[in-house]
C-alpha cells in the first residue's frame, strides 16, 4: 500500500507506525485510519517484526482524535454508520495483532488518539503528554472509546473523564492507570527504545500466546478464564521456543527464538 498519511518504517525486529498528520494534530480521518488498519496488518503479518512502535508526528499530539472536518462532511447516517466499520477493526486488531505495541505519546491524546493508546500494551508518556476525552464539550460522546476506557481505568476514573470532558496531564495519567510510566521528555525516545529492545528479545511465539490469552480472557468468568488459561498454558509448554527456554536456562546461557 501506498501511505500518504502514515509512516511504515521497519528495521530489523522493530517496526514504527507513525502518524503524518502534524499540520491537522495527526487527527484520525478515514484515509488515515485505512492507513493504520494497512499498516499494523503489514506488521502482524510480517514474521520478522516482533514489536511494534506508534506514535505521531511533531511535539503537540500524539493525536488529537477524529478530524472534525471530515465529520461535518454531508452523508447519510447509514452511509457515516458504514464508515466507522474500519474504526471498530482497527481497535480489534491491535488486540490480536500478537506482538506488543507500544505507545509513545508525545504533546496531546485526546478522544480517539486516548483511545489509540490505550489499546496499545505500553503507553510510555513525556511530560508534556495530556490525555482526556473532551467530546462532552461539543456536545458528542465519546461512545467509540468508552469501552476500552472502562477496560483501563475502571468505571468511575472512566465516567470522571467522559461526563467532564476535563483533560489530565501525565502524571495523573499514570497514577490512574492511563500511562505505563511518564520520563522527562528528552528521555522519551530513549526509554521507547529500550523498551522495544527489551520486548523484542523475547519468545515471538509466547509473546502471541500469552497476548492472546490476556486479552481472551479479560471477559471471560473467572472460573472459564481460569479453565482457558490453562489450555493456553498447556500450549506454551507444547512449543519448541519453551524447551529452548529452559534449556538455556540450565545450560547458563542466552535461549535462540525460532518463534516456534
Amino acid at each position: 500500500m501506498e501511505y500518504q498519511n502514515v509512516l511504515l518504517q521497519i528495521e530489523g525486529a522493530r517496526a514504527d507506525v507513525i502518524i503524518n498528520r502534524p499540520e491537522r494534530r495527526n487527527a484520525l480521518n478515514s484515509a488515515t485510519i485505512s492507513e493504520l488498519v494497512a499498516a499494523f496488518e503489514e506488521c502482524r503479518d510480517n514474521p520478522a517484526v516482533r514489536v511494534v512502535v506508534l506514535s505521531g508526528v511533531g511535539d503537540k499530539a500524539f493525536c488529537a482524535g477524529a478530524d472534525l472536518a471530515e465529520t461535518q462532511q454531508s452523508m447519510s447516517e447509514y452511509a457515516r454508520w458504514k464508515g466507522r466499520e474500519p474504526f471498530v477493526y482497527l481497535w480489534e486488531l491491535l488486540g490480536k495483532l500478537g506482538k506488543p505495541i507500544i505507545a509513545q505519546v508525545q504533546g496531546a491524546a485526546l478522544a480517539g488518539g486516548m483511545g489509540l493508546a490505550l489499546n496499545c500494551d505500553f503507553v510510555i508518556a513525556g511530560e508534556q503528554a495530556r490525555f482526556g476525552t473532551p467530546e462532552i464539550n461539543v456536545g458528542m460522546f465519546p461512545m467509540m472509546i468508552s469501552a476500552i476506557l472502562i477496560r483501563n481505568l475502571g468505571r468511575k476514573k472512566a465516567i470522571d473523564l467522559m461526563l467532564t470532558g476535563r483533560q489530565i496531564d501525565a502524571h495523573e495519567a499514570e497514577r490512574i492507570g492511563v500511562a505505563t510510566r511518564v520520563v522527562a521528555q528528552v528521555q522519551l525516545k530513549q526509554e521507547v527504545d529500550t523498551l522495544a529492545a527489551e520486548l523484542a528479545a523475547k519468545s515471538p511465539a509466547i509473546m502471541k500466546l500469552g497476548k492472546d490469552a490476556l486479552y481472551n480472557a479479560t471477559d471471560l468468568p473467572f472460573e472459564q478464564a481460569l479453565d482457558y488459561l490453562s489450555s493456553m498454558l498447556s500450549l506454551c509448554i507444547l512449543t519448541e521456543d519453551s524447551r529452548e527456554g529452559l534449556t538455556a536456562f540450565l545450560e547458563k546461557r542466552k535461549p535462540i527464538w525460532k518463534g516456534q
